[in-house]
């Protein structure tokens, strides 16, 4: 991606956009989040809004020579960044591009390791706490948490029947060897311990529970069901697939001579981002669990833990494969619940496309990871067509009139969103993005605008409940 896109995106986990210099220790706390994370730039002569407004060419030599001297300066591991200029229309932006760095953890010499730690956690520099810290350590051993020993039990006190009849149902024994083999036993001091893998597989942490609930409508005002499973991970997916596919609706359609009966969401796109989910999962804080939502218009399924950091979210659309949960991870390719590295997340994709739905949403959200599986949208776009497709353009206009008088340099889709609101008095994102036929980021992009550069809608709610409504009838 050219770097004018890049800026067009907006801030991520591997860009950071600046107007002026920032102070020193701000450079620094950058430049060490992104040699914790995947990389990333940070680019200095790009305001707020995204707009490239340069910085004094006669200072270029100077500032490039102080970046350099702060990164040296305040950096531990040394770290030696790209410092170089690019000239777009005519104006100069410096950018400070940083490699992924392989002695982590990398700190601020004067606060030191336990206290000077910063990571990228979405488009902010973040400091580490001591599990973070661990984590990063580990990195750079390349071990991961569920490899590790729990020495909190020995291996002979576990049950592990659960495991051991996975296994044979698909004719594979769960012998010694194949224990060690799969690193979810280690010996030490001749002493079998079981690792953290074989720990969260029989379910014996508490938070691997998952919470499952569906709500009435389309935000979490109201609950009509709610479940908690625990458990073997295996049993846990299997109950929380079953939640799911109750509470979304059964259709049937006639192939030939049969009647076939069909969920209105693939099963495979539940499926896959379920075990997506449970594969990748941040298992270190031991404070946070999966959650599963049922909404009129979604499934939600939250998965705590950012992208390893390592790869982004462009990288896993392009199929590439990294897991967190390494021993997790494969314990589930040999019981053939992973057909092929890399290929769930487009398996979710090409499955909702074929069955007609709209792409899901899969974003990385700050320190989780969100999947929105969009359900049938027949209602709402039957809907959405007499409001907007049937309805004369002029009387669109003299309706666009009584929110305001500049409505002629409004975008379509910001029109569709203010025509929806007059019928409907509120409206979210997961209804405005089928309605404008967008992605969820261009969505949240239009109701942005709508927002603070137009107000013409307020925001209200916090979180999934968040939802808009027109600012004339807050008034």
């Amino acid at each position: 991606m050219k770097i004018v896109e890049q800026i067009q995106v907006g801030e991520s986990k591997t860009l950071e956009l600046k107007e002026q210099l920032p102070k020193n220790i701000a450079i620094a706390k950058a430049v060490l989040a992104f040699s914790n994370t995947a990389g990333g730039k940070l680019i200095i002569g790009v305001n707020d809004k995204r707009k490239i407004v340069g910085i004094d060419d006669s200072r270029l030599f100077e500032m490039q020579d102080k970046i350099a001297s702060i990164i040296s300066d305040h950096c531990s591991p040394s770290i030696m960044p790209e410092i170089y200029s690019v000239n777009i229309e005519g104006k100069l932006m410096l950018v400070i591009e940083v490699a992924r760095g392989n002695l982590k953890p990398y700190f601020l010499k004067k606060q030191g390791k336990t206290e000077g730690t910063y990571i990228r956690i979405g488009a902010t520099n973040r400091l580490a706490d001591l599990e973070s810290i661990d984590e990063l350590e580990r990195q750079r051993r390349h071990i991961s948490f569920d490899e590790e020993i729990c020495h909190e039990i020995r291996y002979e006190d576990l049950d592990v029947s659960a495991l051991i009849g996975r296994f044979e149902k698909q004719g594979k024994p769960l012998n010694a060897e194949k224990l060690h083999n799969l690193k979810l036993v280690k010996t030490e001091n001749n002493i079998r311990y079981p690792t953290n893998a074989l720990m969260i597989l029989l379910g014996k942490f508490s938070h691997c529970a998952v919470k499952c609930a569906r709500f009435k409508g389309t935000t979490m005002d109201v609950f009509i069901d709610k479940k908690e499973y625990t458990g073997d991970l295996f049993s846990v997916l299997e109950n929380t697939q079953h939640f799911i596919l109750n509470h979304i609706n059964l259709g049937a359609k006639i192939n030939g001579l049969y009647r076939e009966e069909a969920y209105e969401i693939p099963e495979v796109a539940i499926r896959e981002a379920l075990v997506n989910a449970v594969i990748h999962r941040d298992y270190v804080n031991r404070g946070r669990d999966i959650k599963v939502g049922v909404y009129d218009d979604i499934v939600n399924i939250v998965s705590p833990g950012s992208l390893p950091s390592n790869i982004t979210i462009e990288d896993v659309f392009n199929g590439r494969s990294e897991s967190r949960n390494r021993v997790i991870a494969n314990v589930f390719k040999e019981l053939g619940l992973i057909e092929q590295w890399g290929s769930g997340i487009n398996r979710i994709i090409n499955s909702c496309k074929e069955y007609g739905l709209p792409t899901p949403k899969i974003e990385e959200q700050n320190d989780f990871m969100d999947i929105e599986i969009i359900r049938s949208q027949k209602s709402l776009q039957t809907e959405t067509d007499a409001n907007t497709q049937k309805r004369p353009i002029a009387d669109d206009y003299e309706r666009l009139r009584t929110i305001t008088d500049d409505y002629g340099r409004l975008t379509p889709e910001k029109q569709k969103i203010l025509l929806y609101l007059l019928d409907h008095q509120t409206i979210n994102r997961g209804t405005a993005s089928p309605l404008i036929n967008a992605k969820s980021s261009k969505t949240s992009e239009v109701l942005y605008e709508l927002l603070e550069e137009e107000q013409l809608i307020i925001r209200k709610g916090k979180g999934r409940a968040t939802y808009y409504t027109l600012k004339q009838n807050d008034n």
